[in-house]
Formats: structure tokens, C-alpha cells, sequence
């Protein structure tokens, strides 16, 4: 019999260096309570939750790898998961790349995960994943917008705004995580692209490879204000009354 061809191997790299200034002042946002369990262990557990997904890398704030190893080691993960955390560094993008450093060989495709949106269904994950394994180099879940959008330019002496464009809302998308990257790809593109960017696809975008977009979900939205810890209980206990969860 021929062998069999290895399925790829998938690794999610959750980025939870940052402090989440929006929350307030205190813990850092990825290490805030929900439902009695931090946020990121909510975002673990949702990138675990998919068959896929073999190995979690959580990229700890500099000075705080052992206190998120010993929050990780104290709250239940599937068995068939592994987790390692590694220190960042002062920014995301280089809080990823110490994260794709930590990844052993064998990984095909990395997901990408904001350690602040814990609530990302599994379907979701799959979808991505998916995507990448039928070629697409860099796939992002994304929902249409709701409402209208304007380009504004800067104001002058402290007046309004001015808006100078109306961009056709049909054509835009309001872009969400876990991204999804082929391993290569993403390792050349955080080897090359510099300046600031606001994720990894806008990375891959630069290289040239094209990044394309699959459904994403009202549930994985990004906790960074309080009303947002609100919504996000929400919708904890609406899981829990229909699903069990």
C-alpha cells in the first residue's frame, strides 16, 4: 500500500501581550474574567475546540509568561491539544513573530487568533482552515457592515471633521479572527513587510498573494469595552440555557 499523505498540521497563535487600555486600568484584558473564566482561556478553548488545531501558542505579556502557564495549567483544555507560551514583545507584530519562532517543524498552516475575541465559534475555525487546505494562501472571516461608512480628512483649528469620501458598503467587510495563513507565507511576510499594519492578512496582502474571505460570526466579536463584557455574558449564558455550554 503507498502511504498516505500526512493531513496538514495546524497550529493557532494567539497574540496576548497587549494591556487593553480601553478595559481600564488594572489586569490585562486578556486576563479579565468571563463568566468566572479569563478571556483568554475563552479563546483557548476556541481555537482547541476545532480537530484541527493540534498546538496553541500563547504569546504572554514580556514579564508574564509564568502567570498565563500557570492560568492555562489550571483550567481544563482538551487533552489532545498542546499549548506552549512564550514572552512577547512590545508590539503585536512582533508578538506573532516570536510566535511563529516557538512553532515546531511540521506546522502547514497557523492560525492567528485576537486573544480578545473568546467567543469565536468552532464552525468558524473549521471554515478557515478549510479554506487554507484547498489553497488559498490567507483567509479572514468577515461580516458584512451594518452601517454606512465615511472617509473623513483632519479637522482644522478644532472644528468637525470633513468628510471626503463614501466608501460603497456593499464591497466592504468588517474583518474578524482566527486568520488563517498558509506557514510559509505568513513566516516570509513577517520576515519582509515593515510599518505598522492592523493584522497579519494586510502582511500577506503587501507580498502579493491573495487573501480571501469566508463568513465570520456575530459571536466573534472583540472584547475591548465594557459593554462589551456585558454582550460577551450574554452571550455565555444564552450557550449555556440552549446548549449546555
Amino acid at each position: 500500500m503507498p502511504d498516505q499523505p500526512r493531513p496538514p498540521r495546524t497550529a493557532a497563535v494567539i497574540p496576548a501581550a497587549g494591556r487593553g487600555v480601553r478595559l481600564g486600568p488594572g489586569t490585562p484584558k486578556a486576563l479579565r474574567t468571563l463568566n468566572g473564566t479569563p478571556i483568554l482561556v475563552h479563546a483557548v478553548r476556541a481555537m482547541a475546540a476545532s480537530r484541527s488545531v493540534s498546538l496553541v501558542v500563547v504569546v504572554a505579556p514580556p514579564e508574564g509568561a509564568p502567570e498565563v502557564k500557570r492560568l492555562l495549567d489550571a483550567h481544563t483544555l482538551p487533552e489532545r491539544t498542546e499549548y506552549l507560551v512564550v514572552p512577547g514583545g512590545e508590539t503585536r507584530q512582533e508578538s506573532v513573530r516570536l510566535g511563529l519562532d516557538a512553532l515546531p517543524e511540521g506546522v502547514d498552516i497557523v492560525l492567528v487568533h485576537d486573544a480578545a475575541r473568546p467567543l469565536v465559534p468552532v464552525e468558524t475555525v473549521d471554515a478557515v482552515i478549510e479554506a487554507v487546505r484547498e489553497g488559498a494562501p490567507a483567509v479572514v472571516p468577515a461580516l458584512p457592515l451594518a452601517d454606512t461608512v465615511k472617509e473623513v480628512g483632519p479637522a482644522e483649528d478644532g472644528g468637525p471633521e470633513p468628510v471626503v469620501a463614501t466608501p460603497v458598503r456593499s464591497r466592504l467587510r468588517a474583518v474578524q479572527t482566527p486568520q488563517g495563513f498558509d506557514h510559509a507565507t505568513l513566516a516570509r511576510a513577517h520576515r519582509t513587510v515593515t510599518g505598522e499594519v492592523t493584522d497579519d492578512a494586510s502582511m500577506v496582502e503587501q507580498l502579493g498573494p491573495g487573501v480571501v474571505v469566508v463568513p465570520g460570526h456575530e459571536e466573534a466579536f472583540k472584547v475591548t469595552r465594557p459593554l462589551d463584557l456585558v454582550l460577551a455574558e450574554a452571550v455565555l449564558a444564552r450557550r449555556r440555557a440552549n446548549d449546555g455550554f
